[in-house]
């Protein structure tokens, strides 16, 4: 194998090696085996390319073109001319594609599911570095600065992941590029000679060219190896989330002004209402007697996309000393005042502050920035909530259902905005809100059957295991097998609500919490919740409850208002994110009513919705097998080589003469090799029996040792010189006793290399190097010759 082939191969090798550090990214590993032939049939196209030869520009813009007919073979084929051959179209389906995948990846916490958009990102970032790889290290012959996009890929995907197995997936793609570096030595030192040399050399001759090329690289592969460890430590992981532990801060400017930015508080709430460790977020004290409608708002999602809701970029300003209004609250609504004095945990940093709404005025100290149109406040520069404690006053807006039903219409810039539904949307969305709401007078009578027919009758059950997809048919999914939890009956309820005409959003916070016996309501993780909130001209955004189990339902939504709302702590949405099911078993958190209908739940972590599972799957197992037979196999395959080839040479042969040399030849071979193996380097212009005294005195053998390797070589005299050779018997034997002799004569270190690295290995090398020099030969010789036009005769 040429020099170029062997480092295109290495390139390879170390690409898929460093593309292994982001498995822990997504929750199915079938991308990898996806890529693996895509990246073998890049290198192919980059070999045939040098081999032709086409020059530096063309073999790189060969592999780009190849690179790009593969990506659309995989994923935008029904958009290309003949499945193959790319088009605007399909240009315009992988930039909608990557797009998709940028927004999953926003969306999804770790390990995500394998999207169609998240497999795009993945397989092409891959096939790039792959294609920066061997450009740099095969086209250009520049193995070092191959490393960068390598770090590069790694480093990403340590950044993301902050998981504790990074070291493993540090380890192999750092030896893939030790392994890339080693490739470029070994060819350059063949340059100047056979690295190991053709014929070696008597045993004082010097080594010196090797040495500072070896150095050099050494040097390289620790300096790079000393970069990727400290890259990763300096990126952020990517975790918190909207509910998560940690905030980034967010807003601009100088305090008068600036912006914030739309993003995704989803990513970290199904993980809270999985947690297995049910950890305290707020304390809070009210002045109010009933709790039940102390929801604890962070932020409202008013962009629906079809896929998911988001909230919108908004101004924010400095946080004024008494709010505002709230937009479309009419002065005879009943409302009071209500302040609530609220505790954040100390591990709990969050950019957003959770507060009832509407809030009238807050007491905090800090960065804090006002969002108007959501009335949310935001940390600035990093500011958050960590071990805070502030006061809000906010209204208790007391709307009668008879105010709801004569709401009039809401302003046509107001409706206009939050009604706007994708045209993606499924069809049967619509259907289905017409179907339930049939004979309502009023948008308060559809909103009202629309949360009684999620959280009643139309027989849904609270689930945050379940898998419902996403993209424009999740919705349609959920009313399908009416099975979710929070996020589900919020998304479909409000966007069931804007097909109807009822402008419509998402917030999304804490529920109640459990109030304890000093007056105080504690609000933990699996409390975290998100809810609809429809306007109505003259009392404005109101919240509605249409998940089951969960929160309260707001009195001004049934008939028959109980005398008292404060929570039950026995119900599930205090202490449980499952749904009632057979399969729960009491915890510690489990109260005997629960037991008794059982209602207990098992928590499970699953990383978002759609996921596609939470358990790591056959997949996982099998790659994990097959990484330990790679680590394994990899510093073991010399020692298996070795073992394989002795037990060859001194194994059984035929019973001829011709078997009998051939035996006898295979046993010197042997013993030559296990003596380079423990130091003594083959010398092939002695004879066998120089070569047998050699063997003897540099190896210290003792005398039955010695003689051993004596009556070995006098058998290959036999083959080699004698008319008539005499088989000579026990060849196997001696050789096993020269072995043990040399053994005997060194120290561990020695030993143990002769066992792990064995020199004489390296025929294996020189035995695929000379057959495909064999092959080329046969192939130069099997073309036709060509000659140059100008050598032409006319």
């Amino acid at each position: 194998m040429s020099g170029r082939a062997r480092l295109a191969l290495c390139a390879a090798a170390a690409t898929l090696m460093a593309s292994c550090a982001l498995l822990p990214l997504v929750a199915a590993p079938t991308w990898l085996i996806q890529l693996i032939p895509l990246v073998a049939v890049q290198t192919g196209v980059g070999a045939a390319a040098r081999r032709v030869p086409l020059g530096r520009p063309l073999t790189v813009a060969a592999q780009v073109l190849v690179t790009l007919l593969m990506l659309t073979l995989v994923f935008a084929r029904r958009h290309a001319f003949i499945g193959l051959i790319p088009g605007p179209g399909t240009f315009r389906y992988l930039a909608d594609l990557l797009q998709q995948g940028s927004t999953d990846v926003s969306e999804y916490a770790i390990p995500a599911p394998l999207t169609d958009g998240i497999k795009l990102m993945l397989i092409g970032g891959v096939l790039i570095v792959g294609l920066l790889v061997d450009t740099l290290a095969v086209t250009f012959r520049s193995a070092a600065p191959a490393g960068l996009p390598l770090l590069a890929l790694y480093s990403v995907a340590a950044g993301l992941s902050g998981g504790g197995a990074d070291w493993l997936w540090f380890l192999v793609a750092a030896a893939g590029y030790l392994m890339l570096l080693l490739a470029e030595g070994r060819d350059r030192l063949a340059q100047w000679g056979r690295v190991f040399g053709g014929g070696p050399g008597s045993p004082g001759a010097p080594e010196g060219g090797a040495v500072a090329p070896v150095r050099s690289g050494r040097r390289i592969g620790a300096v790079a190896l000393g970069v990727a460890l400290l890259v990763p430590l300096a990126l952020p992981a990517m975790s918190g989330g909207l509910l998560g532990a940690a905030g980034t801060g967010v807003g601009a400017g100088n305090g008068d002004g600036g912006t914030i930015s739309a993003v995704n508080p989803l990513v970290s709430l199904r993980d809270s209402l999985n947690t297995n460790d049910d950890r305290q977020v707020l304390s809070v004290k009210t002045s109010t007697n009933d709790v039940s409608d102390l929801y604890l708002r962070i932020v409202s999602l008013d962009e629906f996309d079809g896929t998911t809701w988001k909230p919108a970029q908004r101004h924010i300003v400095g946080v004024p000393d008494t709010f505002p209004t709230p937009i479309g609250l009419s002065p005879d609504v009943k409302r009071g005042a209500v302040t609530t004095t609220i505790s954040a945990a100390d591990w709990y940093a969050q950019d957003w502050l959770p507060m009832p709404y509407p809030p009238s005025a807050v007491k905090i100290a800090g960065r804090w920035r006002y969002e108007p149109v959501g009335m949310t406040l935001v940390g600035d520069h990093g500011q958050n909530t960590r071990g805070e404690t502030y006061q809000v006053t906010s209204l208790d807006v007391q709307p009668t259902a008879e105010q709801l039903a004569a709401a009039p219409e809401p302003p046509s810039a107001l409706k206009r905005q939050y009604t706007q539904v994708p045209a993606a949307l499924p069809k049967v969305v619509a259907q289905t809100a017409k179907q339930i709401t049939a004979g309502a007078r009023n948008h308060y009578e559809e909103a009202v059957k629309l949360q009684d027919y999620f959280a009643l009758t139309g027989g849904f059950q609270y689930d945050t295991q379940v898998e419902v997809g996403r993209g424009p048919n999740a919705i349609a999914n959920f009313l399908k097998k009416k099975q979710g939890f929070c996020v589900h009956f919020s998304f479909a309820m409000a966007a069931m609500a804007r097909t109807l005409g009822i402008p419509a959003r998402v917030a999304v916070g804490f529920a109640p919490g459990t109030p304890q016996t000093d007056g105080t309501v504690t609000v933990s993780q699996r409390d975290a919740h998100a809810w609809p909130e429809l306007y109505f001209e003259g009392v404005g955004w109101t919240r509605f409850e249409p998940t089951p189990t969960r929160g309260t339902t707001p009195s001004y939504t049934v008939s028959d208002t109980p005398g008292t709302s404060l929570p039950d702590q026995d119900l599930p949405s205090r202490h449980s994110s499952a749904p009632p099911s057979t399969a729960a078993s009491p915890s510690e958190n489990c109260s005997a009513a629960l037991v008794k209908i059982q209602g207990c739940d098992t928590a499970s972590a699953v990383a978002a919705p759609g996921s596609g599972g939470g358990g790591a799957g056959p997949w996982w197992a099998v790659l994990i097998g097959l990484a330990a037979l790679v680590v394994l196999a990899v510093p073991l395959s010399p020692l298996l080589w070795r073992a394989r080839v002795r037990s060859v040479r001194l194994g059984a042969h035929a019973r001829t003469g011709e078997g009998a040399a051939r035996h006898t030849l295979a046993a010197w071979q042997e013993l030559t090799d296990s003596a380079w193996d423990h130091g003594i380097t083959p010398d092939e212009s002695l004879t066998a029996r120089r070569a047998a005294d050699r063997i003897v005195r540099l190896g210290e053998l003792d005398a039955a040792a010695g003689a051993a390797v004596h009556r070995v070589a006098d058998a290959v005299e036999q083959v080699l010189y004698a008319p008539r050779p005499r088989p000579a018997a026990g060849a196997a034997e001696d050789v096993r006793r020269v072995i043990e002799g040399l053994r005997g004569a060194v120290g561990t270190g020695a030993r143990l290399r002769a066992l792990f690295l064995p020199r004489s290995s390296v025929r294996v090398l020189w035995a695929v190097s000379a057959r495909w020099s064999a092959l080329r030969a046969r192939v130069t010789a099997a073309r036709p010759s060509l000659r140059r036009p100008s050598e032409q005769q006319s």
